[in-house]
């Protein structure tokens, strides 16, 4: 049957898909186009010089080359990092206590500001390190370049990764891997031929997230790369701020798309040759199943407690910063800092947190329909929705807010400087969290369930929302976590769309670093992480209540056990 007769028959996906299209063309596919209109349209029409700019100098081919070096170091190291911790957690057999405790240590990156680590590595190994210089005596030591710019990365990102992989290894049916035991396959053949191969479109999923995320950070290689590793969207930052060259810097962060779109086939293209479904309509419930030998749990634990410290080690310094006078000067105890938050810095909250409760819903309902859309109904352009979709995520998000000023600047799409246009920003920009985690549940969810709704007469959307909506439940929460934690800590996008109607703390965070007020940077951070930890634990609170096969694991993935 073709698209046009299946839309007439369902016209609720009809509808869906009409809404779509018309938000993608609205807030992703105009802005983009009106930027590409700014970059290869002058007084004299159309022009290649700003592209050719890029190609011909050297410096920008250089940063161009240690960008994509250093988007695929990050979303291999985050990944493995972020398979390490999910597998341990999922599969280690631990006590509650000890699974709260990794996962809040793990999400405390997630869960700040982005720059938050490079910051503590300065004060820890710079020049005056408190490690470096306090500890060690050493003298002329320098944190610059790529080691710490990865590490930052890596540490501040490979959340995400734990958040997408720890759902998918607790839906797989551990009755798989007790089959393959049973027949005298040892554990590790089983991890292998098993376990590993389903949980490659999560894998694949988090290299993707991962490697568009250290794309998008201008903050971290700008306070840590320096002029020994330069990046694009550091110099198109810089082209913008620095030299006011909006057309220079927005062409510079163009040329990473190329690179985005390109892992993204290359993982739509692996994951579309297999197929991964575990969960169905059939069998009994799952047996427990020892996958780890205690040997193999006391080295994963150690590797987790190993990356769990060191996270928690600079997450004590920035608090121990806020708690003091001046961290490495005058470290006598003052709660000075927290006061001037809540009284100058009050509408800097106040504007933050509303930016982020409407964004937050918005997101993830956007991120289970366009997953659940694409996924499981067949309509014209269903694979190109899906990839302008991730287009905001893809793009530097120098690019995206570049994009969004230019787009919305004039009449009649006026939008700058209020606050629908900061919420559309985080919406289209981070919602793809939700997506690919709805994808990939959804890959593993049999359709014989849906299809035997339908048989019995339900419509497509008593279907979703009684049938397929609570298999999906754990991505949709993920979702919103994902898209409030991002709401009150990103920056590279917004920094463009922030005004003094609306403004928001992030960027309040970076202003005052630049004007080094550390102790209220460091008081603003804390509290960043304390509103965003008490809203997640709420949703992992009410993800546990619903009954459904994944919500406990879904939950302990949003914040502990």
């Amino acid at each position: 049957m073709n698209t046009p007769a299946v839309l007439r028959r369902d016209p609720a996906v009809a509808a869906a898909v009409v809404v779509l299209w018309l938000l993608l063309a609205l807030f992703v596919v105009y802005p983009m186009a009106t930027l590409l209109g700014r970059v290869l349209v002058d007084k004299d029409g159309f022009s290649l010089a700003g592209i050719v700019t890029v190609l011909t100098d050297r410096h920008q081919v250089r940063a161009f080359w240690n960008s994509l070096a250093l988007g695929a170091l990050v979303g291999v190291g985050g990944t493995v990092i972020g398979f390490v911790f999910a597998f341990t957690a999922a599969r280690g057999r631990l006590p509650r206590w000890l699974l709260t405790a990794i996962d809040a240590a793990v999400l405390l990156p997630l869960v700040s500001p982005p720059f938050t680590t490079a910051i503590a590595m300065i004060f820890s190994f710079g020049p005056r390190g408190l490690i470096t210089y306090e500890l060690l005596g050493l003298k002329g030591v320098t944190v610059y370049g790529l080691p710490s710019t990865l590490f930052s990365e890596i540490l501040t990102y490979f959340p995400i990764a734990y958040l997408t992989l720890r759902p998918l290894l607790a839906a797989i049916d551990s009755n798989l891997e007790g089959m393959a035991l049973s027949l005298g396959a040892s554990r590790w053949r089983v991890f292998r031929t098993v376990t590993l191969p389903l949980c490659v479109p999560g894998l694949a999923n988090a290299f993707l997230l991962l490697f568009a995320a250290s794309l998008a950070d201008f903050a971290t290689p700008l306070i840590l790369a320096g002029n020994q590793f330069p990046v694009l969207p550091t110099q198109a930052y810089l082209q913008i701020t620095g030299m006011f060259d909006l057309r220079g810097g927005a062409a510079l962060s163009l040329v990473l798309l190329v690179p985005a779109l390109a892992v993204f086939l290359l993982q739509r293209y692996w994951v579309g040759r297999r197929h991964y479904v575990t969960v169905t309509g059939k069998g009994a419930g799952q047996t427990p199943f020892d996958s780890i030998s205690p040997v193999v749990r006391v080295v994963l634990l150690a590797a987790c407690a190993l990356v769990a410290a060191a996270i928690l080690y600079f997450y004590a310094l920035l608090l121990y910063a806020s708690l003091v006078v001046a961290l490495g000067a005058n470290h006598a105890f003052t709660l000075q800092h927290y006061r001037v938050i809540f009284t100058e810095g009050l509408k800097v909250i106040r504007d933050t947190l509303i930016i982020a409760g409407f964004a937050m819903p918005l997101g993830g309902l956007y991120g289970i329909l366009l997953g659940y859309l694409v996924t499981r109904k067949q309509f014209v352009g269903r694979r190109t929705m899906e990839m302008v979709s991730m287009v905001n995520y893809a793009l530097p998000g120098t690019i995206v807010g570049i994009a969004y000023l230019i787009a919305f600047n004039d009449p009649p799409l006026a939008l700058t400087g209020g606050a629908l246009i900061i919420v559309a920003c985080y919406v289209f920009r981070y919602s793809p969290t939700g997506i690919r985690a709805t994808v990939a549940l959804l890959q593993q969810i049999d359709r014989s369930l849906e299809e035997a709704s339908a048989s019995l007469g339900a419509g497509s959307g008593q279907t979703f929302r009684r049938v397929t909506l609570p298999l999906i439940a754990p991505a949709f929460f993920a979702g919103l976590g994902v898209v409030f934690i991002r709401s009150m800590t990103a920056i590279s996008a917004t920094i463009f769309l922030v005004s003094l109607s609306w403004t928001l703390i992030t960027v309040r965070i970076l202003e005052d670093m630049t004007e080094l007020a550390l102790g209220p940077a460091a008081a603003f951070s804390v509290f960043v992480i304390v509103v965003v930890f008490v809203v997640v634990s709420g949703l992992s609170a009410l993800l546990m209540r619903l009954r459904t096969p994944m919500a406990g694991a879904a939950a302990r993935s949003l914040l502990g056990g």
